[in-house]
């Protein structure tokens, strides 16, 4: 059984992959051009990927190949018709960032309504001694207790950090999706999430309907002038928007893991941003602590056993 992984460098290189417990050959690719994925999958019975983009064109190439182990939990770098086309199995990851997102989440919230950026850094400009006393007050500091926090995207991620705000004595809010006002006591409308929370933290897939969730018409809707917090995924935001948003005063800080494109382009509306103390750009990595990555290499390598045991798991459909 010959398995080719297309990009091991996308997990860090402490993570252990143990071997799967049946004869096999792996083989390891740090990284996987577009160009190399025909080539390298050809032969291939099982695939591990994570990011690199599998097309119609590569799975035609791959003969052999009956099932792809997904190293994450979006598949959308799959083609997903012409695996079925060819009755290939694919399976994704689940559930193993229950504690990392939120985690990295709350530090993003923390940072922001605390200043802790911007005061670390006047600090380090000298401005403490400049002061002339004991503390300075350049940037506001909040607390997030007696504070409302909507949560946009109701999963495991979502509820794990609606567990988080209530237990810091935040109000919390689950928004309903956008434009549905059906979806009983539990759900606030979007409208009203927007409206009334002090921090907007955004936990849902990108999907066609999700796609620029939040623009320059939500920006305007934020009557409290929230903090916007994104570890989700990028395109959920209208990048463009977000400069102006905090220029206007429309939010009052920002926090992305991700963006629509990675990495950035220097180009990048957000790499203007990276001077701004209320704005913090961190690299796709809240679901990367030691502990989860581990989880996810164990899970991956356990859906590939499932498979060749006949009994596939975490299996993705069309």
């Amino acid at each position: 059984m010959r398995i080719v992984f297309l990009d091991r460098d996308t997990l860090p290189p402490q993570t252990r992959l143990r071997a799967p417990g049946f004869d096999h050959e792996l083989v390891c690719h740090g990284r996987t051009s577009a160009a190399e994925v025909a080539n390298r999958i050809a032969d291939a019975d099982i695939v591990l990927v994570n990011k690199v983009r599998l097309d119609a064109h590569a799975i035609a190439a791959a003969s052999r190949l009956k099932f792809i182990a997904v190293a994450a939990t979006g598949t959308d770098n799959i083609d997903m018709a012409a695996c079925q086309e060819r009755g290939i199995v694919v399976s994704n990851i689940r559930n193993y960032a229950v504690h990392t997102v939120p985690e990295h989440t709350f530090a993003l919230i923390f940072a922001l309504r605390r200043s802790i950026c911007a005061y670390r850094d006047a600090v380090r400009a000298g401005r403490w001694q400049e002061s002339g006393q004991f503390c300075f007050f350049d940037f506001p500091i909040r607390d997030l207790a007696g504070s409302t926090l909507g949560v946009i995207g109701d999963g495991v991620l979502g509820q794990a950090v609606a567990a988080i705000g209530r237990a810091l004595g935040m109000r919390v809010v689950m928004s309903a999706f956008k434009g549905r006002a059906d979806m009983g006591m539990l759900y606030t409308p979007f409208d009203r999430v927007l409206a009334e929370s002090d921090v907007i933290t955004l936990h849902c897939p990108l999907l066609p309907q999700t796609c620029h969730l939040i623009g320059a018409a939500e920006f305007a809707a934020m009557a409290r002038a929230p903090l916007l917090v994104n570890t989700a995924r990028g395109g959920l935001v209208d990048e463009t928007a977000v400069g102006p948003a905090l220029a206007s005063g429309q939010i009052s800080g920002a926090a992305f893991d991700v963006v629509a494109g990675e990495p950035p382009a220097p180009g990048h509306p957000f790499m203007a941003l990276l001077n701004r103390p209320d704005f913090i750009l961190t690299p796709h990595v809240a679901w990367a602590s030691d502990e989860a990555v581990q989880a996810l290499a164990d899970q991956l390598v356990g859906n590939v056993e499932a498979f060749v045991r006949g009994v596939p798991r975490h299996l993705v459909s069309v």
